[in-house]
């Protein structure tokens, strides 16, 4: 797909719209000039490495540059995209297929988690693999596939059989698509990565995408992140940039199984009742059930605005509850995904010595768990609301070989009903610190709290690039805060971890 310059910048959360993971590297300092800063926005074309926790976040941000003469001309823009193409087609002769670029990583992550009790909760393999190439000047393609393994499973007994059966061995398709350019249209049909806004940390105008997380929003981005099979088509003018997309069938969150450390959040049943979970409902694959979208941008005196409206079956479920009564008190849960419309707007502005990043998403027809089970009678537990979720961010790089990063976030629920947890008004804050040490060792925490009652995230880290191609890292996971908070759900699931990733 065409590169254009432009910057994009789930949800269930009591306290966030949703969480990614953490965020950016200090010493690689955010570019100065506007062709350097937004070079590159299509996350599906980067390598695998480059889509990782550090690349979301920062962590693999490119050394600041020298400003950069925007291209004289549409063709030269693109012209680094494949040499041999472009040499092709400037000489009027057909251009034949290109042999395939192959890339992936291996990572290894163990993970140990305390206090109560302290067990091995991962030993998690990944092995992703992937290839693209050229059929014609004008047609590439790509393909890719991710196997996982997790030997906690195999090695210890403390999780459920079906979590075992969930989560020790997948085989997961990642990005294959084929991609066609024709004049100022691009077209991607197949299974593809679809960034709408991205912030540190936070998800709020990335309403696209479909996320695993059976492991919270603790791993790296390209393995928290499901891609979707969808229809897109981009037209680009000067400035002006549109884009088209429709899915025709939906990827959504995986949520995991009940009794694993992560499996997704329902109000506690009162007490003297027990739970029962029913497998998910998904969306029959019928026309109606399908998800489409359309987002404008452009680019005016360096700011940098896109608008956006999607229709969707919820990739995040609802939690809707029956209560049964005989022959034993009990409140029965199945997951299920409906539709929802969002329409949201992102920006983005270099200021030299800072950048604005901003997006706001109002979601019409959000569902919310009750947390009042006074009525037994109930229908569902559940109640729509209307949402607006917004957040603002500085990303601060002068000192040498440091990023600092603040964000400012609120969601607002119109004429609340009293019986679901958060607040009309949820606000938060996040601060990510970053300092590289040299070539090769460099640090960060990220910390994620809310302002309405003590309930947090803190995530220090150290990472090691020892020898070309390969990383070590060592990091801590803390959560804290009430029962009913987004974090403080996890309280007794601290953990400590580590990383050896090998990419190629």
């Amino acid at each position: 797909m065409r590169v254009r310059p432009s910057l994009r910048i789930i949800g269930r959360a009591v306290l966030l719209a949703s969480l990614s993971v953490p965020a950016a590297s200090a010493a690689d300092a955010l570019p100065k000039s506007r062709a350097a800063l937004f070079a590159d926005d299509e996350p599906a074309a980067t390598p695998a490495a480059e889509d990782s926790r550090e690349a979301l976040f920062g962590d693999d941000l490119p050394a600041r540059q020298q400003t950069v003469e925007p291209p004289s001309s549409r063709d030269s823009l693109f012209a680094g995209d494949d040499l041999q193409s472009s040499a092709m087609a400037a000489a009027g002769t057909a251009a034949i297929a290109s042999p395939p670029a192959v890339k992936g990583f291996f990572q290894n992550r163990m993970a140990y988690t305390w206090p109560n009790p302290s067990h091995w909760s991962e030993m998690m393999n990944h092995f992703d693999l992937s290839a693209q190439g050229r059929l014609s000047s004008n047609v590439k393609w790509k393909l890719g596939a991710r196997v996982d393994y997790d030997a906690v499973y195999s090695l210890t007994d403390f999780y459920p059989q079906s979590v075992e059966n969930d989560q020790r061995f997948n085989f997961l398709l990642r990005e294959n698509y084929l991609d066609i350019s024709a004049d100022n249209w691009d077209f991607r049909l197949g299974r593809q990565q679809i960034v709408w806004g991205e912030m540190v940390g936070l998800f709020f105008g990335d309403v696209v995408s479909a996320k695993d997380v059976r492991h919270f929003v603790l791993p790296e981005f390209e393995i928290l992140r499901i891609p979707q099979w969808a229809a897109r088509a981009e037209y680009f003018k000067d400035d002006f940039h549109a884009e088209f997309l429709w899915i025709p069938l939906a990827s959504y969150d995986n949520i995991g199984k009940p009794g694993a450390q992560f499996f997704a959040y329902t109000p506690p049943p009162p007490p003297g009742f027990q739970t029962v979970f029913l497998n998910e409902r998904f969306p029959s694959s019928s026309l109606s059930n399908t998800n489409y979208g359309l987002r404008l941008s452009v680019l005016r005196d360096g700011w940098d605005v896109a608008a956006f409206a999607y229709s969707s079956m919820s990739a995040a479920p609802t939690f809707y509850r029956q209560v049964i009564d005989n022959p034993q008190p009990t409140v029965v849960y199945e997951a299920r995904h409906k539709r929802i419309d969002q329409f949201g707007t992102t920006l983005a502005k270099d200021f030299g010595s800072m950048v604005l990043k901003a997006e706001a998403v109002y979601t019409r027809g959000r569902g919310f768990e009750l947390n009042n089970f006074s009525s037994l009678g109930d229908a569902d537990g559940v109640v729509e609301q209307n949402v607006l979720g917004w957040v603002v961010g500085l990303d601060y790089n002068e000192i040498a070989d440091t990023r600092i990063n603040v964000q400012l976030f609120q969601q607002h629920i119109f004429d609340r009903d009293p019986g679901i947890i958060p607040e009309t008004n949820e606000n938060g804050y996040s601060l990510l610190v970053n300092h590289k040490f040299g070539d090769k060792v460099e640090a960060q925490v990220l910390w994620i709290s809310s302002l309405n009652r003590s309930d947090w995230m803190l995530r220090p880290r150290v990472s090691w690039n020892f020898e070309k191609n390969w990383r070590a890292a060592v990091g801590v996971d803390i959560f804290h805060g009430p029962p009913l908070g987004y974090f403080g759900r996890y309280d007794a699931n601290d953990r400590v971890y580590t990383e050896v990733r090998y990419s190629f």
